[in-house]
């Protein structure tokens, strides 16, 4: 039987619980109940510095800068970490605008990896459902990058503070990548080693919800432009005079068409023609097409590519043309490592989600009736861990995944139904909606880094499940030798757009403490 103090002490222990319950953030025994607990410290950081983050972000999506062109963001997240006691780099693996931070020392290294990047013709103005651009035709965030280098940059800082109030040792890197949305970057970082002496990492995406999984989750892609150089004619005069660039690339586009019915039921082959020519009685000396080829493997995607090759040298031999080839894009499909998203997956539950008001639903509900979607306002549930199921979308971080133990946060800063790469994902990024979903991502993404930090034991299970995930499939750079990547992509548009988007831009400092 219990004793009378006993059933005290069982209801003020009940009360206790029911209490924190109601914050909206359900610790678990033994997880982050107490002041000597690193999740509890971790979590108070990040409540303290809420405001932070979300000015982290909305600074981010006023400079709303396409891939390679992030010179305002690098420098402001440069300047934000190094305040919070980083150690910063600018231009690691030849892109100026990366940014490879760094605190502390010795091992286990854990990285906390996402993007940045806008996208071309993104603007508007931010809580307009209707359509309303800030600067017409401009770029513009359209996927929430904006909120996830807030997320990054908000973790890191709590990780660092809990390290050092609980004296953890470790290093963490924070990697905030550039022109995400052309799968650029991560190939030439991890090419030239930048992740080599990682132990594990935690990636971050924006959703509708906290979720993460495990395996497979989308397909390796391999870009390149080429062009095809012929000799120019009068078209009406002496056609006979000339080669005709924009033949070879219609020829290499009919190519791969013929091509499509010998190729595996999982591959995907999509192009735009960049360069067709000036007008039709001037036989083009020059023509371009860009390609975009993806298979549900790196090996795979790799050998449609090499045939993609041949057809276009095939094209050049039929034109007495000459073909170069520019590559512009590679990744490989994302691998979610299973140990990682389980301890993920009790960070989610701990965190729970945002306690969202009935305003915030109201907005998410008439957006969604804009869109012709279910009215079903915000996510009220964390979503459940499950394998994941692959897509046939393409993430550059997907390479990080084959040299490094990695598994995704993902966090509620998005309103359910809206499609990313849409002007209606850029509504969001800068309400409260996106703010809230921030705190809690920031929260997730921080528990894990320092679960990966401090559980040696999960660390080792995260690196056996990865040796069983890579046995069969080793992983290669889809780069060809001496690629470099292409560092005036989109500049053109910057410098069109930037002085009318600078009016724009918010003067303010985020301070963590």
């Amino acid at each position: 039987m219990f004793s009378l103090s006993t059933k005290v002490l069982v209801r003020l222990h009940v009360a206790i619980i029911t209490a924190v319950l109601a914050t909206g953030f359900s610790f678990q025994a033994g997880t982050a109940e107490t002041s000597s607990d690193p999740k509890r410290t971790a979590f108070e950081t990040i409540d303290r510095n809420a405001e932070q983050i979300a000015t982290v972000g909305d600074v981010l999506y006023y400079f709303g800068e396409p891939g390679m062109q992030e010179h305002e963001s690098s420098k402001y997240l440069k300047e934000t970490l190094e305040d919070a006691g980083f150690k910063v780099e600018l231009g690691g693996a030849g892109m100026p605008t990366n940014v490879w931070a760094t605190w502390g020392s010795g091992n286990p290294v854990i990285a906390i990896v996402t993007e940045m990047d806008a996208l071309p013709e993104g603007s508007q103005t931010p809580g307009s459902i209707p359509r309303k651009p800030l600067v017409e035709g401009a770029p513009g965030h359209m996927e929430g990058h904006n909120v996830m280098a807030a997320v990054a940059v908000g973790a890191a800082h709590a990780v660092k503070r809990t390290m050092e109030q609980h004296k953890i040792p470790g290093t963490i890197v924070v990697s905030i990548g550039p022109a995400e949305e052309q799968l650029m970057s991560r190939p030439y970082l991890v090419r030239d080693g930048y992740f080599k002496n990682v132990d594990a990492a935690v990636l971050t995406h924006i959703a509708d919800s906290s979720a993460t999984g495990y395996g497979l989750q989308n397909y390796a892609l391999i870009g390149a432009k080429f062009t095809f150089k012929g000799r120019t004619a009068h078209g009406g005069v002496n056609p006979w005079d000339g080669k005709d660039a924009v033949d070879a690339v219609v020829l290499m586009d009919i190519g791969f068409d013929k091509l499509r019915e010998h190729l595996r039921p999982t591959y995907r082959g999509h192009r735009t023609i960049t360069n067709g020519g000036v007008q039709p009685n001037i036989i083009p000396d020059s023509g371009q097409i860009w390609w975009f080829v993806r298979d549900a493997t790196g090996p795979w995607a790799k050998e449609n590519f090499d045939k993609l090759v041949n057809i276009g040298r095939g094209a050049a031999l039929m034109t007495d043309t000459t073909m170069e080839m520019e590559p512009f894009g590679a990744a490989w499909p994302s691998l979610g490592n299973k140990a990682i998203a389980e301890a993920i997956q009790k960070n989610i539950e701990i965190a729970g989600v945002p306690k969202w008001t009935e305003e915030e639903h109201k907005f998410a509900r008439e957006l969604q009736k804009s869109l012709n979607k279910k009215e079903e306002g915000l996510a009220t549930k964390v979503a459940p861990l499950s394998a994941s199921r692959q897509n046939s979308s393409s993430n550059d971080i997907g390479d990080i995944t084959w040299v490094v133990p990695s598994a995704t946060v993902r966090f509620p800063s998005a309103v359910p139904g809206v499609q990313a790469h849409h002007w209606t994902a850029g509504i969001a990024p800068t309400t409260s909606i996106a703010h809230k979903g921030a705190v809690v991502g920031a929260k997730v993404m921080a528990a894990s880094v320092l679960d990966l930090i401090t559980s040696a034991e999960l660390l080792a299970a995260a690196k056996k499940q990865f040796e069983q995930d890579t046995k069969d499939t080793k992983y290669f750079s889809l780069l060809p030798p001496g690629a470099k990547p292409p560092l005036d992509l989109n500049k053109e548009i910057m410098d069109r757009y930037r002085p009318a988007m600078r009016k724009f831009y918010l003067n303010k400092k985020a301070q963590f403490k």
